[in-house]
C-alpha cells in the first residue's frame, strides 16, 4: 500500500504498479508517490482515455489517463474481446495493423499485434510506416474484421492514438465504440501473454500486406486518370512536404503512377522525425504558419504549387502562388473542397454518359454548401453527415449498398475522400488529383485561384467566406441567443446536436444525429449567414464555421465581406466572449 494518499487513490496506484511492467512508466509513478505530487497522480488516475473519435488519442505518459503500453494492452484486449463476439467469423478474416513514426508507434503496434495473434486471429502487420489511409484500403482489400492504426495524426509530438476501423473499412460509429468501451474496462487486468511480443517471431497467422497493398492501392490510383498526355507534358513544377511525417514515398510513387513529373521535396520535412523539429504544430491546416519552409522551397526552385500532408497523411493543404505579384495563397479545406468536387464530377463526366440520378457527393455539416449547390445545378445528389468522416465513412457505405455511386466527400478540416477505394480521408490521392487538376487547368490557361472564383461566380449564386478557429475550455451558451448587434440581425432559426433541438423543424427535433458527448450549436440569421460552433473531438478548440449565403442580387462583394466581419465579430464577443472565458485566437 502507499501511504498518506487518498485510499481510493492508493488502491487505484497500487493496482496499476502490479499491472505495469514497463520499467520507463512505472519508474515515473513511483516517483510521483515518493514526492507526494498529489496533483499529478490525481490527473493521471482520475480517469481513462475513452473511444472519442473513432478511437482513443492523448498524450504519452503513465496512468489511465495517457497513452502507455498499459492503456494499450487493455485496449486491445477490450477491442479483441468484442470483436470476437461481434464477428463470429474475425479467426478467419484478420485484423489490419499499421502505425506512424511517432515515438512509440511501432511499440503500440507490435503490443497490438501480438494480443490479437495470442486469441488465434490473423494479423496484416505493416513492416514500414504507412499514412493512416491505407489501413482502412488494407481492411476491404483483404476483407478483414477490423484496422487499428497507431497515430496521432497531426497532434502534438507529446501524443499518440490508437484509430480503429470495422469491417466495412470505415470508422466506428456507435453502438460499436460504446461496446468496445464497456469491453475495455471488463478486461483491465492483462492477460498472461500480453506483454510478450515474440509470436510475432515464430507465427503463422502474421502477415506482412505492404507490397500486395502498394501494388493494388497505386494500380487503382493509376486507372483513376482521365488525361495521362496532359500530366505528362506539364510544365508546372509541385513543392511537397510530408510535414516529417510518412507520406515521402508514397506521394513520389502517386505521381509516378499518374504520369507527373517529379515534385521537389522540402528536404528538412522529407523524413518521419518524432520530435517534428521544424513545425511549432505539425499540422497543414494551420495555414502559413506551418508552410514557411514549403514556400521558402518552391521560392527558391520554381514551383508555384505546393501540396502538404499532415504526418500521417490522411489530410491534404495545398498553396498557390500568384506569379504576378509573387504572393501565396493558402486554400481552405472549403475552397478544396469546392475545386476537388468539381474535378471528381468533370472526370466522371468526362469518362462515362451514365445520368447523375444515383451519383452522390458528401461534407459534414460544419463544411460549405458548396457541393449542395453544384448538385443543385448538376443533377446530381449531396448528402450531409455530422461532423467527421466516421459518418460520411459510414453513410458512404450505406449509399453504396445501395446501388449508388459516390465520388466525393470532404470536410473543412482538410479532409478530402476521392472516390470510394478508402472510406477515410486519404491525403495520398487527394494530393495527386489536385495535382492533376492543376496540370488540367495550366493546359488551358487556368489557375486553381482561377478554378475557384469560376465556380463561385458561374456555378453557383452564394458567396463563401471563411473563418479560423479559437481554442477552446468553455460550452456553447445554456440559452439560445435571439440576434447579435442589439437586434441588427435576427436569428431565424437554431439547431443544437447536442440536445437535439431544431427550431425550424415542426416538431423542434433534429432530423441529423445528436451526440450528448459533443458540443454543436447551429445559428441561421435573416440575412443568410450561417454559423455552428463546435468543440474539436481530439483538441482543446472550439471551432466556428461560417457561410455567408447571400441573395443572387447581391454582387456587391466588399459589402458582403464587411457584413461577414461584422457579424462574425459580434458572434466571437457576444457567444464565446474570449476574455471572459481566456480563450486565444488561433490566426492561420
Amino acid at each position: 500500500m502507499i501511504h498518506s494518499l487518498d485510499e481510493d487513490l492508493d488502491q487505484r496506484i497500487s493496482q496499476w504498479l502490479e499491472w505495469d511492467k514497463n520499467e520507463k512508466t512505472s519508474q515515473e509513478i513511483q516517483s510521483l508517490v515518493y514526492n507526494m505530487n498529489v496533483s499529478e497522480l490525481e490527473a493521471m488516475f482520475d480517469s481513462r482515455l475513452t473511444f472519442g473519435t473513432a478511437g482513443i488519442r492523448g498524450a504519452m505518459g503513465p496512468g489511465p489517463s495517457n497513452m502507455n503500453d498499459l492503456v494499450i494492452i487493455q485496449t486491445t484486449q477490450g477491442l479483441v474481446t468484442y470483436l470476437q463476439e461481434a464477428c463470429t467469423e474475425s479467426v478467419l478474416r484478420g485484423v489490419a495493423i499499421g502505425y506512424d513514426g511517432r515515438y512509440n508507434s511501432k511499440r503500440f503496434a507490435e503490443l497490438t499485434t501480438a494480443i490479437i495473434l495470442n486469441r488465434g486471429i490473423p494479423v496484416y502487420l505493416f513492416s514500414k510506416v504507412c499514412p493512416t489511409p491505407f489501413i482502412p484500403y488494407t481492411v476491404t482489400h483483404f476483407n478483414l474484421s477490423a484496422g487499428i492504426m497507431i497515430t496521432a495524426s497531426h497532434n502534438p509530438k507529446e501524443d499518440n492514438g490508437y484509430k480503429v476501423y470495422w469491417q466495412n473499412g470505415s470508422q466506428i460509429i456507435p453502438p460499436h465504440d460504446k461496446n468496445i468501451q464497456k469491453s475495455i474496462v471488463e478486461q483491465l487486468t492483462p492477460w498472461e501473454t500480453s506483454w510478450d511480443t515474440s509470436i510475432l517471431l515464430t507465427s503463422n497467422l502474421l502477415k506482412d500486406p505492404y507490397s500486395e497493398v502498394w501494388d493494388a492501392y497505386f494500380d487503382l490510383l493509376r486507372g483513376t486518370v482521365v488525361y495521362p498526355m496532359v500530366n505528362a507534358r506539364s510544365p508546372l513544377e509541385f513543392t511537397y512536404t510530408a510535414m516529417h511525417g510518412v507520406g515521402y514515398p508514397y506521394m513520389k510513387e502517386a505521381f509516378t503512377v499518374v504520369h507527373l513529373q517529379p515534385f521537389l521535396a522540402v528536404l528538412e520535412q522529407r523524413d518521419p522525425d518524432p520530435e517534428f523539429p521544424t513545425v511549432k504544430f505539425p499540422n497543414p491546416e494551420e495555414g502559413k504558419s506551418a508552410l514557411d519552409l514549403a514556400i521558402k522551397t518552391a521560392d527558391t526552385g520554381g514551383s508555384t504549387v505546393i501540396l502538404a500532408n499532415d504526418p500521417d497523411a490522411d489530410r491534404l493543404a495545398v498553396a498557390e502562388k500568384n506569379v504576378e505579384n509573387k504572393s501565396w495563397k493558402v486554400f481552405t479545406g472549403n475552397e478544396l473542397g469546392a475545386l476537388l468536387g468539381w474535378w471528381s464530377l468533370h472526370c466522371f463526366k468526362n469518362k462515362t454518359n451514365a445520368d447523375l440520378d444515383n451519383v452522390y457527393m458528401l461534407a459534414s455539416t460544419v463544411s460549405s454548401k458548396i457541393l449542395k449547390s453544384m448538385a443543385a445545378i448538376e443533377g446530381f445528389n449531396f448528402t450531409e453527415t455530422l461532423t467527421g468522416f466516421k459518418w460520411m465513412g459510414n453513410e458512404t457505405v450505406n449509399l453504396l449498398s445501395q446501388g449508388k455511386t459516390v465520388l466525393f466527400a470532404f470536410e473543412e478540416a482538410i479532409g478530402f475522400m476521392y472516390g470510394t477505394a478508402v472510406l477515410d480521408k486519404d491525403g495520398i490521392s487527394a494530393g495527386a488529383k489536385m495535382a492533376e487538376l492543376a496540370c488540367y487547368l495550366q493546359d488551358i490557361g487556368m489557375t486553381l485561384s482561377d478554378k475557384l472564383a469560376d465556380i463561385y461566380k458561374t456555378a453557383i449564386d452564394r458567396v463563401y467566406l471563411p473563418t479560423n478557429f479559437l481554442l477552446l475550455r468553455i460550452s456553447p451558451p445554456v440559452q439560445y441567443p435571439t440576434s447579435i448587434l442589439k437586434g441588427k440581425y435576427q436569428i431565424t432559426s437554431v439547431r443544437d446536436l447536442t440536445t437535439g433541438y431544431d427550431s425550424s423543424q415542426h416538431d423542434k427535433k433534429a432530423i441529423l444525429p445528436t451526440s450528448k458527448s459533443s458540443q454543436m450549436i447551429t445559428f441561421t440569421f435573416n440575412n443568410g449567414l450561417v454559423v455552428t460552433l463546435r468543440t474539436s473531438g481530439t483538441e482543446p478548440k472550439i471551432k466556428y464555421y461560417t457561410e455567408l449565403c447571400a441573395a443572387p442580387e447581391e454582387q456587391n462583394m466588399d459589402h458582403l465581406r464587411e457584413v461577414l466581419k461584422e457579424m462574425v465579430d459580434a458572434i466571437v464577443e457576444d457567444f464565446l466572449q474570449p476574455e471572459k472565458n481566456n480563450l486565444t485566437a488561433r490566426k492561420v
